[in-house]
């Protein structure tokens, strides 16, 4: 049973923050996911971040679609048909959608977040470096590990890991990133398959290589600005067996935690606000 009126913002349309979505809107919540105009997402098609750029984007069965005007928001919540995906400025946001619940899944990994307390009624936070109780009211685990997708009720999250998980003897190699800042630029989609040292894309004059023969898993879209330090690619070494679409396992257990989250806030405050309850 949902909160009446009650409305989910997720910040960020990366791999994480889609599968959040999607789980949410599985449930039955009114979800709008927030993103900037032009994502750096590499792992697009594991993700609703095409919708941006496409208009609309489909990822296990939902679709997610850019809404350009406000006033479209109730009547397609009310639908519930559709995920929205807006890039209005985020403060214009919060003031139009009146909502219950935010979800932080910009997976920021390298920056502290800023307080996500006070900006709705429940906050939570995913990923390195949020505080429960602090910074957002819950904060979910995001590293792989027995306690990946786990509710943090106090205290911090774990700090960042080193590497990456491995996937037939690649870890960190698996992926590129920016070694300057510009446009990016590409030929190439995800999908692709590609050899160690092939030209994938260029940033400038700046040529960017296959670090490992494999499969484009992660592509940065074409046309887009990225900064330094921006991960760009990703190649799955596993070729015909390769995953490069749809929600992976460690979104997926994320966003189970952030659906516990939920419906325990709900039960929660179901009973706070019963005639019951004294």
């Amino acid at each position: 049973m949902n909160v009446p009126n009650s409305l989910i913002l997720i910040r960020g349309v990366n791999d994480v923050g889609s599968a959040v979505a999607h789980s949410l809107f599985t449930a039955g919540y009114a979800v709008v996911i927030h993103e900037n105009p032009q994502p750096t997402v590499a792992r697009r098609k594991m993700s609703f971040a095409d919708a941006v750029f496409d208009g609309r984007a489909v990822l296990d069965g939902v679709e997610a679609r850019l809404v350009d005007e406000s006033s479209q928001i109730g009547k397609l919540l009310s639908a519930h048909q559709i995920i929205p995906v807006m890039i209005d400025k985020f403060d214009s946001l919060l003031q139009l959608l009146r909502l219950q619940i935010l979800v932080d899944a910009r997976m920021r990994k390298h920056s502290q977040p800023e307080s996500q307390r006070g900006l709705a009624e429940f906050t939570i936070g995913l990923g390195p470096n949020f505080i429960a109780g602090e910074t957002v009211d819950v904060a979910i685990e995001t590293n792989w590990g027995d306690s990946l997708g786990m509710i943090i009720e106090r205290g911090a999250t774990n700090p960042l890991q080193g590497e990456p998980r491995e996937i037939d003897g690649h870890a960190r190699d698996r992926y590129v990133y920016a070694p300057v800042g510009g446009l990016f630029h590409t030929s190439l989609q995800i999908g692709d398959a590609v050899m160690e040292n092939q030209e994938i894309a260029r940033i400038g004059s700046a040529p960017i290589l296959a670090p490992i023969t494999g499969v484009l898993r992660g592509l940065t879209r074409d046309g887009v600005p990225v900064s330094l330090k921006t991960k760009i690619i990703e190649v799955d070494p596993r070729m015909e067996n390769a995953q490069v679409s749809g929600i992976g396992e460690r979104p997926a257990r994320i966003a189970e935690g952030v659906l516990t989250a939920v419906q325990n806030w709900e039960l929660n405050y179901l009973f706070i606000h019963s005639p019951f309850f004294s």
